[in-house]
């Protein structure tokens, strides 16, 4: 044994040491899948033409960026029945994708299978066998209060139908592409080169100070309200942590000297996924770079539970991942104006 080895501590396990791959608890809350997006049965040729030959398959029903809604549900009309409808209407969709089948313990009955049904633009309630008390609406309008299946399946659903808008020809050759998979591969007929959707990441971040104060910011307006955590996307070749220190020295010139993953949340409008940090910094001063942050402001938690509820600001609603960043930096849940 060389000098170097023998000076090396031998290892000595301690009573309270954790087992090997220890997993702590998750910070922000996961929420369980609530389909089975079927990828290994998805690529069968013909599956979904199978499944529209059933009365039991069920379709998400997209316009643009609005889905078809009934009061605080998403409409979910019966598949077939309702291609029916458009063709009798001389009308035909863009798309219909699989989505997957509920799994147990989601709000439809397990192995309920569903598509998604994409239209050009959306057609008037009451027609195309649509019926008169729907609506069309956008995940923002009534996000918070779908039930948790029907919000995952227009997340999902707004994502696939997302990327088929914007990749609709091989970035290789320009011919244009033909759908396989389910609606999940788009192929090239000239090269068979195949194309996958994308997700693109983003960091969100809540920044502390060396007192214990949080570091939020805003665009637009300088005397605007709305105050919420910093984000940006992570370039090629970067790591989420190399991301972190990067976006925000740069739009707010402060240094980060530690972050820690929390969680994350898919935001496809148009193809985010949302990474969730909170940092430290020992910088007390932050200036915005004037561009994409044009305002910033350090709170303590007293001083930004005042600001919520007198209205003097407003930050990022429940529905968020940045409002779950700012409830756990601020240990329990923000009362809002509307709160009291």
């Amino acid at each position: 044994m060389s000098h170097a080895e023998s000076a090396i501590p031998a290892y000595q396990p301690q009573a309270a040491q954790l087992p090997a791959n220890h997993l702590f608890d998750t910070v922000l809350p996961v929420l369980p899948a609530a389909v089975d997006r079927g990828s290994a049965d998805r690529v069968r040729p013909g599956m979904v033409e199978e499944l529209l030959d059933s009365e039991h398959t069920r379709a998400v029903v997209l316009a643009g960026r609005q889905a078809l809604v009934r009061g605080s549900e998403l409409l979910l009309p019966a598949a077939a029945q309702l291609l029916v409808d458009l063709r009798d209407r001389g009308s035909a969709p863009e798309q219909v994708i699989y989505l997957g089948a509920a799994l147990n313990g989601s709000d439809l009955a397990a192995g309920t299978e569903v598509v998604l049904v994409v239209l050009p633009e959306p057609a008037e309630p009451g027609t195309a066998g649509i019926p008169a008390d729907a609506q069309w609406a956008g995940f923002r309008d009534i996000a918070a209060v779908l039930n948790p299946t029907d919000t995952a399946l227009f997340v999902e659903a707004s994502a696939i139908a997302n990327w088929h808008a914007g990749h609709t020809h091989c970035p290789r050759c320009g011919a244009r592409t033909a759908v396989e998979a389910g609606g999940w591969v788009r192929r090239c007929p000239q090269d068979s080169s195949e194309h996958y959707p994308r997700t693109d990441p983003a960091i969100i971040v809540t920044v502390v100070g060396p007192d214990g104060r949080l570091l939020l910011g805003g665009g637009g307006p300088v005397d605007a309200k709305n105050y919420s955590t910093l984000a940006g996307f992570v370039e090629p070749g970067e790591s989420l942590e190399q991301a972190v220190v990067r976006e925000i020295h740069e739009e707010v010139g402060v240094r980060v000297t530690g972050c820690q993953y929390l969680g994350s949340q898919s935001w496809p409008f148009p193809a985010s996924l949302m990474l969730g940090f909170t940092a430290i910094t020992e910088d007390a001063v932050a200036k915005p770079d004037g561009v994409e942050v044009t305002r910033a402001r350090w709170f303590s938690r007293e001083e930004l539970q005042d600001a919520v509820l007198t209205g003097e600001i407003t930050i990022s609603s429940r529905l968020s991942i940045a409002r779950s960043l700012i409830e756990h930096w601020y240990g329990g849940r923000i009362m809002d104006r509307t709160d009291t």
